[in-house]
């Protein structure tokens, strides 16, 4: 139990930029994706599934942001079509986890959406005690209709965030964190 709240204390989220190769992949890679289905899931719907973007698919990918970023922004410089592209380019592996939250009868959407925000943050907790370290993003990319079907998206899924995952490039330092007593309160006190 020590050696879990160490690491969950411990857990610190690294930039793309600072995430090199190795990144977790073959049967450490399907581990780590394991554990992250390994959430609340009200109804065992699985409102939620990955993309894994590596080797030479992140090029493609990437290539897609650019040419996107190109069409919506004909006024965009080089260098920001660039700058847009490298956002996949970074890690080594990078999932998309896809919220596919629907309609149901007896489980909110907002429960669904949750579940997906609960992978994302498993598949980090999992990857720093794999050794690795990781990310996860949102940029105006994750939600382009044309980019999302661009990576396999139907038009009912969203994707709730990338996991950007690699070898931190640099020691791991630490941020502020929020003061407790500013974000805690009892009810009925």
């Amino acid at each position: 139990m020590t050696d879990t709240l160490s690491l969950l204390k411990l857990r610190r989220s690294v930039p793309p930029q600072f995430l090199t190769a190795p990144g977790p992949d073959g049967s450490q890679l399907d581990e780590l994706l394991a554990i992250a289905a390994r959430v609340p899931d009200h109804g065992k719907l699985s409102p939620w599934r990955f993309i894994v973007f590596k080797g030479a698919a992140r090029e493609e990918a990437a290539g897609i942001v650019a040419r996107i970023f190109r069409e919506k922004n004909p006024q965009a410089s080089e260098d920001q079509v660039e700058f847009e592209r490298k956002r996949l380019l970074h890690a080594p592996v990078i999932v998309g986890v896809v919220s596919r939250a629907r309609e149901h009868a007896k489980i909110p959407l907002w429960e669904q959406e949750l579940s997906a925000g609960a992978v994302c943050m498993n598949m980090l907790v999992a990857a720093y005690a794999m050794g690795y370290a990781g990310s996860w993003l949102t940029n105006w990319f994750s939600f382009d209709r044309q980019v999302l079907s661009a990576f396999g998206l139907a038009e009912d899924e969203r994707m709730a965030g990338f996991v950007h995952l690699g070898t931190p490039t640099a020691p791991i330092t630490d941020r502020d964190r929020p003061v407790m007593a500013d974000i805690v309160s009892y009810y009925g006190t």
